[in-house]
């Protein structure tokens, strides 16, 4: 491996330390994958000890170095690395319960467990893209703020898995078209997956794939210290991204496991871990690490804090202070909000007939001065997503400090970079695309429900009403399939004002992403007043009945509020008192006081009719609906009102429904 010491030690029994944990965390665990961490510890020494910018003792200080471990198989390679370096609620009896119920050890890294964990991994691939989200982020940032107050690298390690993932593609070229010069991606090269060796089902060049869209590739050894030295060193000098190939052997120290399947997601074993200890000379007991070797690894996780102190020094005295306190800590959403509200007003008393999605645009134009953080972007539909406000300049590698992201036709890689730009900080990502195509979006918006990051994701095209391209662009099952991910909010408004008070609700949730649903057709105005975010309870009453105790609710979200509104006038003029919920945010409404959700879902007495363009799941448990107006197929190509009309999604199918289910009840 390399004969210089770190911090006094032989950098091969710094990294046998790694290698024994996880080897003994396993064990006791029996379960876990062993065999990346056993491969890997060579690599991740030198890393940790000679060019992380990091301090454990201020884990989100913000000019620190991003590490990503997106082969999150491995997660006790990274839970070894922060009990050794000294991150104070990484301890040893962690680290023993290890895979246990309420352990901050998880089967996979989850970055709301610990310290030290950038981004929950785990799914292969999008670690990768969390790592150019966050690299896009710190230049930004530093183009913004200087380079005195941000000037750090973003560290991934990716194995093959993350390389075989479709994502992977999407990622890498973005980042090459952007020259993310501060991201360096360390391929953990041992050639072996599950089912054996790689070549079984890839035999791809990933160099040559890398160096294709722009990146710098390098080669190591990751077995010996001046190798993987070398290669470090260089990928500091590059204009581009970096890829190296690490070349290491699978379970390395295991004398029968050692480069074979049977490393990768199994305990050793008693008798071959032991034998494993034996072959590196390891000869301490379970989760036993000697004095020196401990005292290195802390100096090593102390090596940090005078470069931070440095920092820290600078910032005091920096003329941008208050503004990078702000933009790190989300102070500028007030702002926002309070000009959104100036906007929602405004929008009240002009009562436009527009697309929801034309309403969002609006709203981002309305805001996106109060909120430098803000930074948006497309998957290559920015004028259907109206999501470019006017004045945006886009992020290039010459401009590094626009506001607005050509994400290309990439929505996975696109909505996974936009999790790791709001987990690095400073900046509050949204982006857009055809709400049907949230599909290829939906794993990296259920990992930024799960991580809790704000992640803002503007979905147009929302039903049928997206017309003539038919039934492969037209979402049907979208809306309530988004409802099924926990701590997701879906917003699908009913007009300009609801489209204000949506945005408003998703720039100030700052625990979970957000997914608003917007219309490619145009409604009407149905609110005149906007003195109040009625949205933000998930459900109203917005037109209420006349003439007597009503007889009818009706239930609707987005363009189908409308249809529920004519239908009740018609039914209000037959003599039938009827009632108009909007139910813009399900999940909004869930969480209202039992008394709200009763009084909005009104008595048993009445027929409860719900409205959607959309498959009819959830509608039942949310309020109880005696029917349901919307799809049950597939859409087909049409102009929107055909469609419409078509599919029963009409106001006379309301009203024609109401008086049966009257008739049936008398």
């Amino acid at each position: 491996m390399g004969t210089d010491l770190i911090e006094g030690v032989e950098p091969r029994r710094l990294a046998n330390a790694i290698r024994a944990l996880a080897m003994d965390a396993v064990q006791q665990a029996n379960s876990g994958h062993p065999g990346m961490p056993m491969g890997m510890a060579d690599a991740a020494t030198v890393l940790f000890s000679k060019y992380l910018k990091f301090d454990p003792t201020e884990p989100t200080w913000p000019d620190r170095d991003r590490f990503v471990l997106s082969a999150g198989h491995g997660s006790m390679l990274l839970y070894a690395l922060l009990h050794l370096t000294g991150y104070a609620d990484m301890t040893l009896d962690e680290i023993k319960n290890f895979r246990q119920l309420g352990s901050k050890t998880a089967g996979h890294p989850e970055n709301f467990l610990a310290s030290g964990i950038e981004t929950t991994t785990g799914p292969l691939g999008q670690g990768f893209a969390n790592a150019v989200g966050m690299a896009i982020a710190e230049r930004q940032l530093a183009a913004r703020f200087g380079a005195d107050l941000v000037d750090h690298r973003t560290w991934c390690i990716v194995g093959d898995g993350c390389l075989m993932e479709g994502v992977s593609q999407e990622a890498l070229a973005l980042a090459g078209r952007q020259k993310l010069n501060k991201l360096i991606v360390i391929w953990d090269d041992n050639s072996i997956s599950i089912d054996g060796p790689v070549s079984l089902s890839d035999t791809t060049d990933q160099k040559a794939r890398f160096a294709a869209s722009g990146w710098t590739t390098l080669s190591c050894d990751g077995h010996d210290v001046a190798s993987v030295s070398k290669a470090f060193d260089a990928a500091l000098k590059s204009d581009k991204p970096v890829f190296i190939a690490c070349k290491t052997t699978i379970g390395f120290g295991s004398p029968k496991r050692a480069g074979t399947s049977k490393a990768h997601g199994e305990a050793l074993g008693a008798d071959e871990l032991a034998a494993t200890k034996a072959a590196l000379g390891w000869e301490f007991g379970p989760f036993e690490v000697p004095d020196n070797i401990r005292a290195a690894w802390k100096k090593i996780g102390q090596r940090g804090a005078g470069v931070r102190e440095q920092w820290a020094s600078r910032f005091k005295a920096h003329a941008k202070r208050k503004e990078f306190a702000a933009a790190i800590n989300g102070e500028n959403v007030e702002a926002a909000v309070a000009q959104l509200a100036l906007h929602a007003a405004k929008v009240a008393g002009e009562k436009p007939n527009v697309a929801t999605r034309a309403a969002s645009g609006a709203a981002i134009e309305a805001m996106f001065e109060a909120l430098p953080e803000l930074l948006g972007g497309s998957a290559d539909l920015t004028p259907s997503n109206n999501t470019l406000a006017k004045g945006a300049i886009d992020i290039t590698p010459e401009n590094p400090g626009g506001r607005y992201l050509r994400y290309g036709i990439r929505e996975f890689g696109m909505a996974a970079a936009m999790n790791g730009m709001a987990l690095h900080g400073g900046v509050i990502p949204y982006g857009g695309t055809f709400m049907t195509f949230s599909d290829y979006s939906r794993p990296a918006i259920r990992l930024a429900a799960l991580m809790g990051v704000r992640a803002i994701h503007v979905l147009t095209h929302d039903s049928i009403g997206l017309g003539e391209d038919g039934p492969t662009h037209q979402p049907v099952e979208h809306l309530p399939a988004l409802r099924a991910i926990p701590n997701l909010c879906v917003f699908r408004p009913a007009d300009a004002v609801e489209t204000v008070e949506c945005w408003q609700l998703a720039l100030l949730r700052d625990d979970g992403p957000s997914a608003l649903a917007l219309s490619r057709q145009a409604t009407p105005a149905l609110r005149a007043d906007a003195s109040e975010n009625l949205s933000a309870k998930g459900a109203y009453e917005l037109v209420a009945a006349e003439g007597g105790e009503s007889k009818v609710a009706i239930f609707a979200t987005g363009t189908e509020v409308a249809l529920a509104v004519t239908a009740r006038d018609v039914l209000q003029k037959a003599g039938i008192p009827t009632r108009v919920v909007s139910a813009p945010c399900f999940e909004l409404f869930e969480v209202q006081s039992d008394d709200y959700q009763d009084e909005v879902c009104g008595s048993d007495d009445e027929v409860k009719i719900g409205v959607e363009a959309a498959i009819g799941q959830g509608w039942l448990e949310a309020f109880g609906v005696h029917a349901f107006i919307g799809m049950s197929s597939f859409g087909t190509s049409a102009p929107a009102k055909d469609a419409y009309k078509h599919f029963g999604i009409t106001s006379e199918a309301i009203v024609e429904v109401a008086k049966a289910l009257l008739e049936e009840m008398d």
